[in-house]
């Protein structure tokens, strides 16, 4: 089964865009659900992304790339 890991809707309040300033686990790493994968930033506040499943990582959206609420950065398989 594949969990897709996307950015909440109800993150900021705004529709601005993000970037992902970091990944903190490597493609292809297995993780726990709840593990901190990913930071991004908005309007210079940082935000973190969690697992929402335990497997195996895909990253699809590479560090440095824009992201809007919504956007599905990764999976996990």
């Amino acid at each position: 089964m594949t969990t897709n890991i996307t950015i909440p809707t109800d993150l900021w309040d705004e529709d601005q865009e993000a970037v992902i300033t970091s990944w903190l686990v490597s493609a292809g790493s297995r993780v726990a659900e709840g593990a901190l994968l990913a930071e991004i930033m908005t309007a210079k506040v940082q935000y973190e992304i969690l697992a929402t499943a335990s497997g195996t990582l895909v990253i699809l959206k590479e560090q440095d790339e824009v992201v809007a609420k919504g956007d599905v950065i990764g999976q996990i398989t």
